[in-house]
């Protein structure tokens, strides 16, 4: 005889069944779903204070926190959701998605194995796994468990999206594309994927595909997320055909759109350059020397976005003492853990400095897949925490990729960033982001002389070998031909570069703002005299 539902449900579930038909969750329920989180706050928070046990009212208490990115405090609620009732799934699931938001990937992997384990066919689970494995590089379990969710359930065209991500990054080029075009036979005004096309950098759109995106730039109702991506695709689509003033209003139009949606102060980036300026002193330096952790694992690659860091970055990789990693979060988590950075690094005694040198080198080692000694971390804005990387990593290796101010502008204005690089869609911040950037890392040369290796994108393009050559005896290697034959380097490569490094050195990249030097004014004006003082600081710095 079958099981009655009520032997077939457990005390956990009847518990939170229990606790939605009170009032207060059912309304806060009713204000989640609309996303009216000033309401569903305050009802969830009073229900609590009168029933602390309700687990199903934690776990959207805890919703709230994530929704607003809050969360530690979202991890918080459902770790005491699960300690309460260890059998609700979505209380799990909901902790694997708040530990893969803070980066920790292995453990969302070992909650969502718990579920999965357990015999579910969730396809959001699997989906939100193969997203974290391929945050600590495991590309090919992660394209499996994706063709896995597509066998089951073809007609979802993010994640034949995410698909088309996962394939592009290992080289698989061909395949990636049809992936992005599957997507698009299912839904042609999704944004993402035209612009994931886009930003492969090889391909070229029909009068077709352009026609496609144009009529998806009037749909009414079109989402501000579709239609920013639609623009920065079609700038791509008419730079190819070198019509400069189409390009420019549609990459303008998509930079206007994304910028009302960032928070970002340009004032705050200048001011925390002027506390570093004013903290990291000879003197400062002086008195911390022989402190830190003493490795020399890492090899920094850091300098503004679109400077030619992957092509560096694959230039070492193709070495065989060298293990190129990705973009790792843990330098910035680390230097503003505890709050008041710079300032705070004053107080720091030896032995913290060394811990902390220990800790990014144990927060670091997840994403390591070979026995190479040394590893490449090519977070770009980690030119912001140079000082910080010295003191806390003395012996580390640290690269200043620089590339022609209009040229790294123009290409990051050209580029719409997943995450991340907010100052980029305005040529007034980010002319000013490059000339605090030029600013910090003069302080450094000029404190810590010869402290950083710099390598000039057009000097890397008009003589590689030398160049090469320079990097690898900067970083204390041998000299291999492989890394002059960088291209044929199969690897993993995440960034917006990853096709572009599996070709030749090619001198387009140092010509390509020259099409729309009519319109850059606000630019030059915000770069000021690092304009024309580079490659090096203006006079007087």
């Amino acid at each position: 005889m079958s099981p009655s539902p009520e032997n077939s449900t457990s005390p956990e579930q009847i518990s939170i069944r229990q606790g939605l038909q009170n009032a207060d969750v059912m309304n806060a329920a009713l204000a989640l779903y609309d996303n009216r989180l000033e309401v569903a706050e305050p009802l969830l928070r009073r229900h609590l204070k009168q029933d602390p046990f309700d687990v199903a009212a934690i776990r959207m208490l805890a919703e709230v926190a994530a929704r607003i990115g809050r969360y530690r405090d979202s991890e918080t609620l459902l770790r005491r959701a699960l300690e309460l009732a260890p059998g609700f799934g979505a209380a799990r699931a909901n902790l694997a998605s708040v530990l893969y938001k803070q980066h920790r990937a292995p453990e969302a992997i070992a909650e969502l194995d718990l579920l999965i384990d357990a015999g579910s066919e969730n396809l959001g689970l699997n989906n939100l796994k193969a997203a974290a494995l391929s945050k600590i590089g495991g590309f090919d379990e992660a394209i499996g468990l994706y063709q896995s969710v597509l066998e089951k359930a073809p007609n979802q065209p993010k994640v034949w999206m995410s698909l088309g991500h996962m394939l592009k990054t290992v080289g698989r080029q061909d395949e990636g594309i049809a992936a992005y075009r599957e997507a698009l036979a299912l839904t042609p005004t999704l944004g993402e994927v035209w612009w994931s096309l886009a930003n492969l950098k090889t391909v070229r759109f029909s009068e077709s595909d352009m026609t496609v995106m144009e009529a998806a730039l009037v749909q009414p109702g079109l989402r501000d997320e579709d239609r920013f991506h639609l623009d920065f695709a079609l700038g791509k689509a008419r730079e190819d055909q070198k019509a400069y003033e189409t390009a420019f209003a549609h990459y303008a139009a998509g930079n206007a759109l994304r910028r009302q949606a960032i928070d970002y102060d340009a004032d705050e980036t200048s001011a925390f350059v002027d506390r570093s300026l004013a903290l990291f002193t000879p003197e400062f330096f002086a008195e911390r020397a022989g402190q830190g952790c003493d490795a020399r694992d890492p090899i920094f690659i850091l300098g503004m976005p679109r400077a030619g860091s992957t092509l560096v970055e694959q230039i070492l990789s193709s070495h065989s003492q060298v293990e190129g990693t990705s973009e790792l979060p843990d330098i910035p988590a680390l230097a503003r853990d505890g709050g008041d950075y710079p300032a705070r690094i004053a107080g720091l005694s030896a032995e913290r400095l060394r811990a902390l040198g220990e800790s990014y080198l144990s927060r670091t080692r997840v994403q390591r897949r070979t026995e190479r000694p040394l590893f490449i971390d090519k977070l770009p804005n980690n030119w912001a925490h140079v000082p910080f990387i010295h003191l806390i990593l003395p012996n580390a290796i640290i690269i200043d990729a620089r590339r022609h101010p209009l040229g790294c502008c123009v290409s990051n204005f050209k580029q719409h960033f997943a995450k991340g690089q907010a100052f980029t869609y305005s040529l007034d911040d980010m002319g000013r982001y490059y000339a605090d950037y030029v600013r910090l890392m003069h302080h450094v040369d000029t404190v810590l002389p010869g402290r950083v290796h710099r390598v000039l994108y057009e000097r890397m393009v008009d003589d590689t070998e030398t160049e090469v050559r320079a990097l690898l005896a900067a970083c204390r290697l041998e000299f291999e031909d492989a890394c002059l034959r960088f291209h044929e380097t199969e690897r993993a490569v995440r960034t917006a570069s990853s096709e572009q490094v599996r070709r030749p050195i090619f001198r387009e990249g140092t010509e390509g703002w020259q099409g729309y030097d009519s319109w850059l004014a606000p630019l030059k004006q915000a770069l000021g005299p690092v304009l024309n003082a580079y490659p090096d600081a203006p006079a007087g710095w």
